[in-house]
């Protein structure tokens, strides 16, 4: 690649080839004997030989997709000719499930051990809010707080996070819905990246501060205070007690340092967004390399976006380490073929305009490439939205294609690290847990490099190999849990992306 080649092929049994720059039209491939009949953009496909109507049309070795029409060798293949097609699978349940060899070296970064065991790469104080009936209100006793230098005095904090949400109440106190978001805001609250959480309720809510709390501390180190803005009074008294209980909250947090941690206690949540036509041959194979890296090491990666998997779900179930595993992963899929009907969406219609701008056309091609994202190693357990991990190695999140939402639930699930592709480009936080982003290409990189951590256009355009690449990831994922800053935390991003996944109907 290091020739730059303006074509390439990801499988042998490919029929098609991605440009890997602008292609005028008429020009001639070499490497599939053809001419362009149409300008390529790169990102996007081209026929490598003729494609008659109704064939199925290859990429990364597996079908994306049928032919609407004959497709002469050269011609760009989209949206006009290329469309849905039967996409059944045989799931072959742990059939190639292999184990990955174990690191020999110990690796450890700097974190902070919390008092229920767990480890933390961040050291925020939260404020969590049941409804967002306490939305504003929690964002007061943030913003008094910063003015008042509140923690100027405890300088082992790394600041305060309103964590504010559009639902709590107008819902059922006992469907799916509800305990959705149940498992979110104890998630939160629990989150290992916090060092103490205020949390505020309005006080009629359906979800209620005491049901959350109930009855026991819910967190083992005692940081957590918890209050209703009827009950205080009001907004002026509730934050005048916000302050006074940040401060004793920030007491407790501050007394925490940073410590040598094995890195096995890391938990990346692994996300793509504003996907190309290059995320599935730079960056999500490059992070699917480092998640292998550090699962080989002890530590846990998150594949989630259930959507988004739709069509390749059959390359996990493969991997899964039981029948049990792989069949939890696709009662997933069929519980989201059943929203999808409920609703009046279609899954097969996932791909955003951006993504096609990219390059991307079917679901099939967009799942493919997005579960690169999750390496080779087994699919130890899958798990409900915010669930808590209990497990090591590589799982899977059932979440929406959303990635602030898919994010939200990946953070409650106790991801205390994100690793975010890009090809289109993003500018999202996810507070209290960093997020690396990826370019997938070094246009899109250099274009946004003011958010931008780690560059993968070098793949194509000066032939670093996806290994090499996949170790620099890892080398800056141990240096984040460390305390690096991320692109997106030197920005200030984080305070608006908590999305809780709304489920049910809103009364």
């Amino acid at each position: 690649m290091s020739d730059h080649p303006l074509t390439i092929r990801l499988h042998p049994h490919d029929n098609i080839v991605v440009a890997l720059a602008d292609i005028p039209e008429g020009q001639p491939l070499s490497d599939i004997a053809a001419v362009t009949s149409d300008y390529i953009v790169r990102g996007h496909k081209i026929a490598a030989r003729p494609i008659p109507a109704g064939t199925n049309v290859i990429r990364y070795g597996q079908i994306i997709g049928q032919a609407r029409q004959d497709i002469p060798a050269g011609a760009h293949v989209h949206v006009h000719n290329l469309g849905m097609s039967e996409h059944s699978h045989d799931y072959g349940f742990a059939s190639a499930c292999e184990a990955l060899p174990v690191a020999t070296e110990q690796r450890t970064f700097q974190g902070y051990r919390r008092a229920d065991g767990r480890a933390g790469t961040r050291n925020y104080l939260g404020i969590l809010t049941s409804v967002n009936c306490a939305g504003s209100v929690a964002r007061f006793i943030a913003e008094a707080a910063e003015k008042s230098g509140l923690l100027n005095d405890y300088p082992h904090v790394d600041g305060i996070v309103p964590i504010v949400h559009s639902t709590g109440c107008g819902m059922s106190g006992k469907d799916e819905g509800y305990q959705t978001l149940f498992r979110t805001l104890a998630g939160y609250a629990q989150h290992p990246n916090f060092g103490g959480i205020l949390l505020v309720g309005l006080g009629c809510e359906v979800m209620q501060i005491d049901s959350l709390v109930g009855g026991q501390p819910i967190r083992a180190d005692g940081a957590l205070r918890y209050m209703t803005i009827q009950a205080e009074g009001g907004t002026r008294k509730t934050i005048e007690r916000g302050l006074e209980e940040l401060k004793g909250i920030a007491e407790l947090a501050n007394r925490a340092r940073r410590e040598p941690i094995p890195v096995s206690e890391i938990t990346v949540g692994m996300q793509c967004g504003g996907s190309d036509g290059y995320s599935g041959i730079t960056a999500n194979p490059a992070l699917g390399y480092a998640s292998d890296l550090l699962v080989r090491h002890g530590g846990t990666t998150i594949l989630s976006e259930t959507s988004e998997i739709y069509g390749a779900e059959h390359l996990l179930t493969r991997r899964a380490i039981s029948r049990e595993v792989g069949e939890k992963l696709i009662a997933r899929v069929h519980w989201w073929e059943d929203y999808c009907a409920r609703n009046g969406g279609e899954l097969d219609n996932n791909p955003s305009p951006g993504n096609k701008r990219g390059g991307l056309t079917t679901i099939l091609e967009k799942s493919l490439g997005a579960v690169a994202k999750s390496g080779s190693a087994p699919l130890t357990d899958v798990y409900l939205f915010g669930e808590k991990i209990d497990k090591h190695g590589f799982v899977f999140m059932d979440s929406p294609g959303f990635d602030p939402c898919s994010v939200t639930g990946q953070v409650a699930s106790g991801a205390n690290l994100i690793i975010f592709t890009t090809g289109r480009g993003s500018v999202s936080g996810f507070k209290p847990s960093p997020c690396i982003k990826m370019a997938t290409n070094s246009e899109m990189y250099q274009r946004m490099a003011d958010d931008m951590d780690l560059n993968c256009g070098d793949i194509i355009n000066q032939g670093v190999s996806i290994e090499a690449k996949g170790h620099e990831l890892f080398e800056l994922l141990i240096r984040v849990a460390s305390g690096e800053q991320t692109k997106s935390e030197e920005l200030g991003f984080g305070g608006a992306e908590f999305v809780p996944w709304q489920i049910g109907a809103v009364m």
